[in-house]
């Protein structure tokens, strides 16, 4: 059963967010334009015995957006306010894209409130030709929908290999009725400046995060080029690190086991209190079952 969705109420901003399950923490955090609603597989395959968090980041889905303030700092500090409202001494973070980097920032600024981190498709190095392809695709989504279905065409054209039903749950958590139509719920000057933030680089908190870390890249992903991962590899050679065969950027939406097995095995180590097992600095792929 989906449990209903909640607000927060010391955040810095107001934030959406829905709870699920009990057990050990989870915070779900999604990339730029989405929302919770991607994570539903993920959670779905955790189960009720994990406590998962997945909320919408300020200035996306029915969270606030305020005029301003779209930078790591900013992002890690709503989801701290989020962890102390909720009573979370420590989770595992679970990022995509700029979800992964505020997961890795907030790793590395407050170590003692996090077991662990799955960074989904974004590291350190991202070229700026990327982000300006990345910034140009968002701005094209900022627009009015006749219907569900002109929202599907375009949201299939924009993410091909994205399963249907995952499509759909974009539309239902991320696209409002207005004016006789259908608008994305993300706010499209927080867009841009999400963006804008993401231009400035997270090596230094890469190189300093002393929790486990997950880094997880699709395989044809157009946002983390194979340079950029190699050289986040050889930044931090003692993490963990996969390439999801058959995947692009969005890997939760298309490959959930995936990320839902890369929790669960974070969850075990910090239980054991184990730290994880590095690969070689060779590359390591993996193969997965489609979306449920």
């Amino acid at each position: 059963m989906t449990e209903p969705l909640s607000f927060t109420r010391s955040a810095p901003a107001e934030l959406c967010y829905r709870e699920q399950g009990s057990g050990p923490n989870v915070v779900l955090l999604h990339g730029t334009t989405a929302s919770l609603g991607v994570w539903d597989p993920v959670v779905e395959l955790l189960g009720s015995g994990v406590r998962t968090i997945a909320l919408d980041q300020r200035g996306h889905g029915r969270s606030a957006k305020p005029a301003d303030g779209y930078t790591a700092d900013r992002f890690c500090a709503d989801v701290g306010a989020l962890l102390d409202e909720l009573g979370c001494d420590r989770a595992v973070l679970c990022g995509h894209s700029l979800g992964a980097r505020n997961a890795v920032a907030l790793a590395a600024e407050r170590p003692e409130r996090v077991a662990g981190v799955v960074a989904v498709d974004y590291t350190p190095y991202v070229e700026p030709a990327v982000l300006d392809d990345l910034e140009s695709r968002v701005r094209g989504g900022d627009r009015l929908f006749d219907s569900a279905t002109e929202v599907e065409e375009y949201l299939r054209n924009r993410y091909p290999r994205t399963p249907r039903e995952a499509l759909r749950r974009r539309i239902a958590y991320g696209y409002t009725r207005v004016d006789g139509g259908l608008r994305a719920l993300a706010d499209p000057d927080a867009m841009h400046q999400t963006v804008q933030g993401l231009r400035t680089d997270f090596a230094e908190a890469m190189r300093d995060v002393a929790v486990p870390v997950t880094l997880l890249r699709g395989e044809a992903s157009r946002i983390v080029s194979e340079r950029a991962f190699a050289a986040t590899r050889r930044l931090r050679p003692d993490l963990r690190a996969l390439e999801v065969a058959e995947a692009d950027h969005y890997v939760p939406e298309q490959h959930p086991r995936t990320v839902a097995d890369e929790i669960t095995r974070l969850l075990e180590e910090a239980e054991r209190g184990t730290a994880p097992l590095s690969l070689s600095d060779t590359d390591h792929r993996i193969g997965d079952e489609p979306c449920l």
